[in-house]
């Protein structure tokens, strides 16, 4: 197949454009009152990051995978499994009859897995923690019993896994000053979003560090059996403004830094990581959030791509598109949301040819897409029902991979897509 490219020139005004659509869709998007098109709560930065991938940089491909350590966990008999998961709010678990549904609906069908917020979007943790920095500064919510929570869950055989928002962190850094990223004249960075803002945790420093991993390590001892970082980035530079003066080293080695810490002292643990759909497309960090595929890949155990159709760039003039579509292995989808399978499948398939190419050895876990994008205009979104569920599925499985999870801020899924157990 001959390989479809854009002008270098066309592609770099596509992505000056994407940047300055920024703001409008930060506002749009928190106004509209859903978050279900996005993977975060009050801070909307992931749909437009996703839209910078506009062109393939991979050729076509042809179809055919320091502190001491804290005691090791007693592993619990669902940590082994193949995931097949969703992602659950601590409201939902935290509400009796809601868990009960979820632990019905995984006990009847595929379901076996899912993820749960430990520090939150909002830089909470959801339960009573221990973990002293958090206690200090009342960085810390009752959501759920979270014993109660892991009890029910492993006596059904369900893998429970920890989401922990690392670095995006609205609380922490005003009340510690010195952990947090900085603005050009040496205040807290952050950036109004709607009715909230965005701060953020310093990725360079390694007292941060040791926060977000003493709170990994809190949530191994209940009984997670898992750590998912989501936010493990500094913020787009493609977006946002801040010192960077300081840094000594690369973005992404203080990324690596800190997975290698988390690594050290959980070496018993599993320990995966939320990235942008985009970055499996892209061979340079165009936003300047410290990640490659092969960069984020190195050590991590798990990597979850966040390959939802509806955020990558549609060909419309709207903020959600650039006016040609995203490139994905040599096919131009100028409207991405109507075609789930190819967009899921020859994206994966650009993910492992790189890290193929690269000798890293992770395994590759998707976050799918379970919600209908009724924020990108009419004719560019179609209704995410069973037919669109299975779709994506089965790219993950014609791509080689055997795991997933599906992504809906509501957890209003369509729980007939779920094959019976």
């Amino acid at each position: 197949m001959r390989k479809r490219r854009l002008n270098p020139i066309i592609g770099i005004i596509i992505i000056i454009v994407a940047g300055c659509g920024i703001g409008i869709l930060l506002s749009k998007l928190i106004n509209s009152g859903s978050n279900d098109n996005l993977h975060i709560t009050p801070t909307p930065t992931m749909a437009a990051g996703e839209n910078n991938a506009t062109v393939s940089p991979t050729p076509t491909l042809v179809p055919t995978a320091t502190p001491t350590p804290s005691p090791t966990p007693t592993p619990s008999a669902a940590s082994s499994i193949e995931v097949k998961g969703l992602y659950l709010t601590a409201n939902t678990v935290g509400n009796p009859s809601r868990l009960q549904h979820y632990i019905d609906l995984a006990n009847k069908t595929e379901i076996n897995a899912y993820v749960i917020d430990v520090k939150d979007d909002y830089g909470k943790i959801c339960y009573e923690t221990q973990v002293s920095l958090a206690l200090k500064h009342g960085a810390w919510e009752k959501k759920y019993d979270v014993k109660e929570v892991i009890r029910k869950l492993h006596e059904s055989n369900i893998k429970v896994i920890a989401r922990v928002v690392c670095f995006s962190d609205p609380l922490m850094p005003l009340k510690e000053p010195d952990m947090s990223l900085k603005n050009n004249s040496g205040g807290v960075f952050k950036a109004p979003v709607g009715n909230s803002h965005l701060a953020w945790l310093d990725p360079s420093k390694e007292e941060v560090w040791q926060y977000i991993i003493d709170i990994s390590k809190e949530a191994v001892a209940l009984g997670f059996d898992e750590i998912q970082f989501d936010y493990v980035r500094f913020p787009e530079t493609t977006n946002f403004k801040y010192d960077m003066s300081y840094f000594e080293k690369e973005k992404s080695e203080y990324i690596d830094s800190f997975v290698k810490s988390a690594i050290e002292q959980m070496p018993n643990v599993t320990i995966s990581a939320d990235i942008f759909g985009s970055v499996c497309l892209q061979s340079r960090d165009v936003g300047g959030i410290g990640q490659t595929l092969e960069s984020i890949s190195e050590r991590i155990h798990y990597i979850s791509p966040m390959i939802y159709p509806s955020h990558f760039a549609n060909n419309s003039n709207h903020y959600s598109g650039n006016g040609v579509g995203t490139n994905i292995n040599g096919i131009l989808f100028e409207k991405p949301d109507l075609e789930p399978y190819k967009v899921i499948y020859n994206t994966l398939l650009i993910t492992k040819q790189r890290l193929e190419n690269a000798g890293v050895d992770v395994k590759v876990r998707p976050y799918l897409q379970g919600f209908t994008a009724t924020y990108i205009p009419e004719g560019y979104y179609i209704n995410y029902g069973v037919e669109q569920y299975r779709d994506q599925i089965q790219a993950v499985y014609d791509a080689g991979y055997s795991e997933w999870i599906f992504w809906n801020s509501g957890n209003n899924y369509v729980e007939d897509a779920f094959l019976p157990e």
